[in-house]
């Protein structure tokens, strides 16, 4: 063989075996400490080990839930604007409904000139001039006014 594919072989045969020499360590560091039980855990406790990627979920919601359950976290902090209850409708104060029925009454109520018109339809109305057609308006306009004619 050549020099170069056994320069080639013996650097890949290094590489290799460094890789798995770091696999070896990182599997080391990888496993995750020993965990405290969820009873013992207060707000001083460490809970970097349950954060570890190698405990399983539900052990790491747990843990979570038992930090956030201290009163530390419960604190109303006053920005907290949408927190009322807005499906609960309060009742209408008394008289209110009255006081809106009588201004609705008012402002929907007929104007007086419109009662007049109501009163004149019981008498024979006399016919309504419709509309002069285009042809006919332009017959009855004045020519010195005609833009036309200019």
């Amino acid at each position: 063989m050549s020099e170069e594919k056994q320069d080639f072989l013996r650097r890949w045969s290094r590489r290799k075996q460094e890789a798995s020499a770091v696999q070896k360590t990182t599997t080391a560091v990888e496993n995750p400490p020993p965990l405290p039980s969820l009873d013992s855990l207060t707000f001083e406790s460490d809970f970097k080990a349950f954060m570890h990627s190698k405990v399983e979920d539900a052990v790491k919601r747990a843990a979570l839930k038992k930090l956030f359950a201290d009163p530390h976290f419960n604190v109303m902090d006053g920005l907290d604007t949408y927190i009322d209850d807005y499906t609960k409708a309060e009742a209408f104060p008394e008289g209110l409904l009255a006081r809106i029925e009588e201004v609705r009454e008012k402002l929907l109520a007929p104007t007086p000139a419109l009662r007049a018109a109501e009163g004149a339809e019981d008498e024979p109305q006399e016919p309504v001039e419709q509309p002069k057609a285009p042809e006919e308006a332009r017959q009855n306009v004045d020519p010195a006014q005609d833009p036309k004619a200019l």
